[in-house]
């Protein structure tokens, strides 16, 4: 045995079962399976089998895990305190998921509201500005209508000024 805190376990010899001792075991659990079906104790036999199944040879340590109820730590069996704050995870079926009752919307969150009602409120206004009930689309009729004056007052002189020209062009002709 090494001295010391640690030991290295590097280089020491394995233990290996053999695939004989294996079968060995094997066939005594099922000599001890069919035992216990014949003497009428099939519960624990089932409950053995299913222990198996899983995997896990300790269904001796779980037999003896329900035959005592756990202990409640320091006085909270005494006592029956509620935590308020604890919040109790409750599963819900799909079923149940799916169909929601009609009446009910889903709850939103502050920030979802919010956010809906500021679309709803662009659009509103949208609206609004597109019928030119206001202010902003009031101000920008009145420019169009400066802007469509401006312009045919342009268009008017300019073909005045092209009329012109050409009655100078035939005199001098």
């Amino acid at each position: 045995m090494p001295r010391g805190k640690y030991t290295n376990h590097k280089g020491r010899n394995r233990k290996f079962t053999s695939p004989e001792e294996l079968e060995e075991q094997r066939k005594q659990e099922e000599q001890k399976q069919k035992w216990r079906k014949e003497h009428g104790d099939e519960s624990s036999s089932e409950e053995e089998s299913e222990g198996n199944k899983s995997g896990s040879d300790d269904s001796d340590d779980s037999d003896s895990d329900e035959d005592h109820p756990t202990k409640a730590k320091g006085v909270s069996g005494l006592i029956e305190v509620e935590n308020p704050n604890r919040v109790v995870k409750k599963n819900k079926k799909l079923s149940n998921l799916n169909s929601l009752p009609e009446g009910e919307k889903p709850q939103l969150s502050r920030r979802e509201r919010e956010e809906i009602e500021r679309q709803r409120a662009a659009a509103a206004y949208q609206k609004a500005h597109a019928e030119g009930k206001t202010d902003q689309a009031r101000a920008d009729l009145a420019r169009l209508a400066i802007i469509r004056q401006q312009r045919e007052e342009a268009a008017k002189r300019r073909e005045a000024e092209k009329k012109a020209k050409e009655e100078t062009t035939t005199k001098k002709k």
